[in-house]
């Protein structure tokens, strides 16, 4: 007989969004970490006591190695946000421009005020896709130029072809940020070969995290790659003991746990299309996502709708909202909120 699971016990007042449904504004995986993942966090529990290494060599080889890149390719950051900052604080000065969707990830804004940079936005068309033109010729007079793909909020991704395109329009001496944060997401057809991409276009860093399909936001573990002229570079912002044990042993978990990982991923794919097909039966449009997260034009009174059910979506200045795909709790709870509304 199975003893019964303990209650996960709230130490300091916070609910972890993996037990609650309505957690649906920070597209976080609603699944816990991998098991063999969560066993190697405890183990590595007993090293708490120790310091890291004071640059993060050994998780560089073992994401170069995971990569197939050169070690000096790669710069890590706490989380994502954290590679963007050393990227912006490297490379711009006060004052220089960088280009932005808008919408956009929230954190880039808010990024470009602390570099104290100027923010040129360039929306998107009606569907949620990127103006890639617009974006190549605002670029012109920028540093840094933004291309989010998977893009957040709207989880539309634009064609190889037009990605490389518009690469070969940027002039060298601007940055491109190709955000992949999403990128496990998508099916190997759907993905840049991003390896070959950045010795192509020396420009480009990729950014990635282990924050959204590994499920791993609360490490913070996030990694960029580029050529290695320009890695060797970025490298020099790298933080002092700024990446814990707990990190490398979780992403050294993380790719020994491919099938684990493969097996969430299709089960978030799989509730992604039904709630997308759910909402399109109750007349209700969203974009073409290709992530963790649908995403709702402003085309109806999306806050209303959702406060009044007690669901935390992330809104927008343009009335659009971007909700995580969760459990299958959570994509009755998004239904039911939808068409209750229908039927005031």
């Amino acid at each position: 007989m199975s003893m019964p699971q303990p209650e996960p016990v709230d130490h300091c007042g916070y609910l972890p969004a993996a037990v609650d449904p309505s957690a649906l504004a920070l597209n976080e995986n609603p699944f816990p970490p991998l098991p063999s993942v969560r066993s190697a966090l405890v183990e590595a529990l007993g090293s708490a006591n120790r310091y890291p290494e004071f640059l993060p060599q050994r998780m560089r080889s073992l994401l170069a190695a995971q990569l197939g890149v050169r070690d000096e390719q790669v710069v890590i950051g706490a989380g994502a946000t954290g590679v963007i900052m050393q990227v912006l604080q490297a490379l711009t000065e006060p004052g220089d421009a960088i280009v932005l969707t808008t919408p956009t990830f929230d954190g880039y804004p808010i990024f470009a005020q602390m570099a104290r940079l100027r923010s040129v936005t360039v929306p998107l068309d009606v569907h949620g896709h990127h103006d890639l033109e617009a974006m190549a010729d605002a670029a012109r007079t920028a540093r840094v130029v933004v291309l989010c793909r998977p893009h957040n909020p709207t989880g539309t991704i634009e064609p190889v072809a037009d990605v490389e395109r518009f690469l070969a329009r940027v002039e060298p001496g601007t940055t491109v940020l190709l955000d992949e944060a999403y990128v496990e997401f998508l099916s190997p057809a759907e993905r840049l070969d991003t390896r070959s991409l950045v010795l192509r276009f020396p420009n480009v860093v990729v950014v990635r995290t282990f924050s959204k399909a590994y499920g791993l936001a609360g490490l913070r573990i996030g990694y960029g790659f580029c050529a290695p002229e320009l890695g060797r570079r970025l490298w020099n912002m790298q933080l002092p003991f700024g990446i814990g044990v707990t990190g490398l042993v979780a992403a050294a978990a993380c790719y020994r746990a491919e099938d684990e990982l493969q097996h969430r991923i299709r089960i978030i794919g799989a509730e992604r299309r039904r709630l997308r097909a759910q909402l399109s039966k109750l007349g209700v449009y969203s974009t073409d996502a290709r992530a963790n997260f649908v995403y709702l034009p402003g085309v109806r009174p999306w806050r209303e709708v959702f406060d009044s059910a007690g669901l935390r979506v992330r809104h927008y200045a343009d009335g659009g909202a971007r909700v995580t795909v969760g459990t299958r709790q959570s994509t009755r709870a998004v239904l039911t909120a939808v068409s209750t509304a229908a039927l005031r």
